[in-house]
């Protein structure tokens, strides 16, 4: 299925008609024009303002996993520590990166259904001593947001380690507020909320991380180190896609334009419409409590007497298509993504009706 009737799958979400009108302009060399330029700075001041912070923003081509693997090549070094605050797979999944690059890597585990409790982290942090601590917001597998970002980067800070924030399914759809947060890396994807397709990726970096970025001296393609000057030296490490570029700023503008604090309220409806009409359906929620659940995604059980892909043939043969899991999620829990373009009302009650209406089929 090339595109789909009513997609709900939780990124890459649909991509509107405004935002798929960048691929029609035919821009020239994005390394030799200061409209790019200046298109970039633009864009820099826009996260700013949605992300709520002062610290600098880097934007890169490519996928989200990118600026995960360059956070992490940038900021450690062989034989340093990095501990992992983990309740999902992306949050394991950052341990996995430290080790692949000759780093010490410790995951401080919670059940996927939760959330981390600070209390344990701080004595993980003290145990272990890291150079850099890593969490995930919003763990888009187990549909829950993690509602501990301050008080983890208190810890982080306390022990004078680097505090690495993934916000990639939650940017845009719930408040992060970067500097409340102390986050020294935050990082956000295009496919989700922003609703790009996912070729962008955009970071925020605080002094303390340029610091360290410094040290380490990190320079392979997925650095960090050769964007910090973008705008002023008016020169990138590789030719940057200006299409993408201009989508990215028609997206920040019509987030600005609604309202952040409207854009949010918005992803609680849709999320709150989604859990209700599944509850009604008979379907139970994966996460433990609801007030750990994420707004712009939701994570429900596969219910009994179905196995998840005879469900979501069934689902697919009426136009809907919605996300399945990995690891040890997979074929037990299945997921609607309420983010960005699809957090929509309208579409996430017809998605549900035709999840209802497949349910009670059997």
């Amino acid at each position: 299925m090339i595109s789909y009737p009513i997609g709900l799958v939780p990124g890459p979400v649909s991509v509107p008609p405004k935002i798929r009108e960048a691929w029609l302009t035919d821009f020239g060399s994005s390394d030799l024009e200061a409209d790019f330029y200046d298109l970039y700075a633009q864009n820099q001041k826009l996260v700013q303002t949605l992300l709520e912070t002062k610290e600098s923003v880097v934007i890169t081509s490519g996928e989200a996993m990118s600026i995960l693997w360059g956070g992490v090549k940038s900021a450690l070094r062989p034989g340093e520590r990095l501990l992992a605050v983990a309740s999902g797979l992306f949050g394991e999944g950052f341990a996995d990166m430290a080790r692949a690059i000759g780093a010490e890597a410790e995951v401080v585990a919670f059940p996927y259904d939760d959330v981390p409790d600070p209390g344990k982290v701080r004595e993980a942090v003290r145990r272990f001593r890291p150079q850099v601590v890593t969490a995930v917001h919003c763990e888009t597998p187990s549909g829950t947001l993690n509602p501990h970002l301050r008080e983890l980067g208190e810890i982080a800070h306390e022990a004078d380690a680097l505090f690495v924030v993934d916000f990639v399914s939650s940017g845009g759809g719930a408040p992060i507020g970067v500097d409340e947060s102390l986050i020294d890396i935050g990082l956000l994807g295009s496919q989700k909320v922003l609703s790009l397709p996912p070729s962008l990726s955009v970071s925020t970096v605080s002094a303390r991380a340029w610091s360290v970025f410094e040290r380490v001296g990190y320079g392979g393609y997925d650095a960090y180190l050769p964007w910090r000057r973008v705008p002023e030296v008016r020169a990138m490490p590789y030719t940057h896609d200006w299409q993408g570029m201009t989508a990215l700023n028609v997206a920040l503008n019509a987030i600005m334009e609604e309202g952040p604090q409207n854009a949010y309220a918005r992803h609680a409806r849709a999320a709150s419409l989604c859990r209700t009409m599944g509850r009604e359906a008979g379907l139970t929620l994966f996460p433990a409590r609801e007030d750990i659940c994420s707004p712009t995604v939701t994570a429900f059980n596969v219910p009994d007497g179905w196995i998840w892909p005879e469900l979501d043939a069934a689902l697919r043969k009426k136009g809907l298509v919605a996300g399945g899991n990995y690891g040890s999620l997979d074929g037990r829990v299945f997921r609607i993504g309420h983010m960005g373009s699809q957090a929509d009302e309208a579409l996430v009650k017809r998605g549900m009706e035709v999840l209802g209406e497949v349910l009670r089929s059997k």
